[in-house]
């Protein structure tokens, strides 16, 4: 089975289906491949900074997601050994200290948008499998497999939105340089204790972070840093002595955390790095989002920097200069700094805890 479109996006992920969005609605043919069965059933950040906020409401988009579900977060705070030492409150004129997105209501609402567009379709459970070139090196579209069907797709322009382990990059030959931030992170999902307002909680165990998100539909997030590579050993020890930490640091999750939480099976490990790639285009292929510059979980920038990716990949490619890449040069700059600024962010965090200790 052969295709042939404008525009090849691969990955289904708010970066990915956003784009295709965009494309989409100014009448360009869109191809996007997912690689699993379904939008959302990967994890990903669900976070919306003001940034975040303003991009889906400028294609229209954030109303619909709020009548599917979200919820603003009201305030930040800081905890140790089981006492709130300070509360962060947001400015009036945003009105909240990012937003909580379960990621299926993102898509949904994307995808839902999209689906309106004649020049706009999708294909589930695609993998690629092959970048295609012509005799001069470039690339004019993917091979990829569905269902243990081989499917060519001729495509003006293909996007890498394929996520940290970028499949299209490996492909591309495109670089990207690791980067150690000496931590991983366990999480953990567990229902909300009742009168639990919408916020963010922080706290400092054993010189390493914990913080709580609240999610929408009465739930809490635990995002608890390890050190890099410590959890084999750390599985290997008794449970309980460990959860006791989380108890102790946030007392009234006790009972949900005794309820929920009970062997490290509760727990899902993510391996944290960051990358960065001088190279975010090569003869007609473009990577976006997480592909090109993987983001930590500190500041919840992943999401974010994804959308905004779309969005401005999208003003270049409406302008139709395939030759001009200065976008991705400016965009480059404006990561660079976000990633810097996580840095400062996590070296700096037990600041705020030095007074009280």
């Amino acid at each position: 089975m052969n295709r042939k479109v404008d525009v090849c996006i691969v990955g289904g992920g708010p970066g990915g289906t956003l784009l295709a969005n965009i494309l989409a609605k100014h009448n360009l043919s869109v191809l996007l491949l997912e690689r699993t069965n379904g939008f959302a059933k990967a994890f990903r950040g669900e976070h919306l900074n003001e940034e975040g906020e303003q991009v889906l409401k400028q294609y229209g988009l954030f109303e619909r997601i709020e009548e599917l579900g979200l919820l603003r977060m009201e305030t930040l705070e800081y905890w140790l050994g089981g006492q709130k030492f300070n509360t962060v409150y947001p400015d009036p004129v945003i009105g909240h200290l990012g937003i909580h997105v379960p990621q299926a209501h993102l898509l949904q609402a994307i995808v839902e948008q999209a689906q309106k567009y004649t020049s706009f379709d999708y294909l589930l459970n695609t993998t690629v499998k092959e970048l295609i070139q012509d005799e001069h090196g470039h690339y004019i579209g993917v091979k990829a497999l569905q269902d243990d069907q081989i499917i060519q797709i001729d495509a003006q322009l293909i996007i890498g939105a394929d996520g940290r382990h970028s499949t299209i990059r490996k492909l591309a030959n495109l670089d990207a340089t690791i980067h150690n931030h000496g931590y991983d992170l366990l999480w953990a999902r567990i229902p909300a204790p009742e009168d639990w307002t919408p916020s963010i909680k922080m706290a400092l165990v054993d010189g390493m972070q914990i913080s709580l998100f609240t999610q929408t539909n009465g739930f809490v997030q635990i995002g608890w840093n390890i050190e890099k590579g410590s959890y084999p050993s750390l599985r290997k020890q008794p449970f309980t002595p460990f959860i006791e930490k989380l108890i102790k640091a946030f007392p009234q999750l006790t009972d949900t955390v005794n309820e929920h939480i009970q062997s490290w099976r509760d727990f899902v490990l993510l391996d944290v790095f960051s990358t960065t790639s001088e190279q975010w285009e090569k003869n007609g292929v473009i990577l976006i989002g997480d592909a090109v510059h993987t983001m930590t979980p500190t500041g919840a920038f992943g999401l974010n920097s994804s959308l905004m990716d779309a969005h401005i990949l999208a003003q270049w490619v409406l302008q139709k200069n395939p030759f001009d890449y200065s976008c991705a040069t400016e965009r480059q700059k404006q990561i660079a700094a976000i990633q810097a600024l996580q840095i400062e962010k996590e070296q700096k965090f037990q600041d705020a805890f030095v007074i009280l200790s």
